[in-house]
């Protein structure tokens, strides 16, 4: 399982918060839950009965579900803009 690096996480604030030091955007929380759930996924597709991981999973998912809709709420623009960038919805 691939963790992310101070760097990569860095990368990831820049590229959808703004700065490095923006950590609080939405947008760049929702980044980073996409990059840890993509990351546990794959965790899990060879560690099928590891259920702990899969709780913590699906903990992730509901909390990027709830950020998705607040940022629609307040940024539909901006929403719309982040879905297509991660590719998030087909």
């Amino acid at each position: 399982m691939s963790y992310l690096t101070v760097e990569k996480k860095a990368n990831i604030f820049k590229e959808f918060g703004g700065s490095e030091k923006n950590t609080g955007s939405v947008e760049a929380q929702i980044a980073l839950l996409t990059e840890r759930i993509s990351s546990i996924s794959a965790h899990l597709k060879a560690n099928k009965k590891d259920f702990s991981t899969h709780r913590g999973l699906m903990k992730m998912v509901g909390q990027r579900k709830r950020l998705l809709s607040y940022l629609s709420k307040t940024n539909l623009t901006g929403y719309r803009a982040l879905i297509e960038k991660l590719g998030l919805r087909k």
